[in-house]
């Protein structure tokens, strides 16, 4: 069975619940899906690291819309660091997502409207869930086998969900016991995933603040 071919689109699908049947997004997902169009991009020799920064090799499309529109905002500037293009227009990043693997087949977006509630709500399912289950074999296989044998995509993605806490692939108690794995899978990431888990770290820190200056 196929998968989707880009880390976006890939972690977005890991976002599924399946006791929910349905794609769970929270705060931190837009982030996540920023760190791995970044990763890709990379992956793809468009872009490099230099000193910190993005910066862009190659303005050579990839044929995917998501990529390509990042590839053109980051060639658009000087070189930034990876954080700055992290937290810029994630839910937008999101959104991109959503409506290619829509136009491709691979979800189907609902707009349901609760009685209780006046906005319409936003479903995203799954067409095929066996395509969920070979992303997470991909996961686990990362996680277990033989580090030879894990490429340098698999490696991203290991290392993008476990900093961007995907829980519906990563929970808490997996990402402990694995931590070591994940730590030198997250060394053949690339910058995003670092780069990622410290903006997540910040957010935590954020809230964090709020909660105690607010209690």
């Amino acid at each position: 069975m196929d998968v989707p071919g880009s880390l976006p689109a890939r972690l977005y699908l890991l976002g599924y619940d399946s006791r929910k049947e349905r794609v769970v997004t929270n705060y931190r997902f837009p982030y996540l899906l920023r760190a791995a169009a970044l990763t890709e991009l990379l992956i793809g020799g468009r872009i490099a690291d230099e000193r910190g920064k993005v910066r862009v090799v190659s303005e050579d499309p990839l044929g995917d819309p998501v990529l390509d529109d990042l590839l053109r905002q980051i060639a658009e500037g000087r070189p930034k660091p990876w954080r700055h293009w992290i937290g810029k227009d994630g839910r937008a990043t999101v959104q991109a997502v959503r409506d290619e693997l829509e136009t491709r087949h691979w979800v189907r977006v609902e707009l349901r409207q609760p009685v209780l509630l006046v906005f319409n709500r936003t479903l995203v399912r799954v067409r095929d869930p066996r395509v969920v289950k070979r992303l997470a074999a991909q996961v686990a296989s990362a996680l277990n086998g033989p580090m030879s044998r894990v490429g340098e995509r698999e490696a991203a993605l290991v290392a993008l969900a476990a900093a961007g806490e995907l829980g519906t692939v990563l929970p808490r108690a997996r990402r402990k016991a694995h931590k070591q794995r994940i730590a030198e899978l997250s060394e053949r990431g690339g910058p995003a995933a670092p780069a990622l888990h410290k903006v997540i770290q910040q957010l935590h820190a954020t809230s964090a603040a709020a909660v105690s200056w607010g209690g």
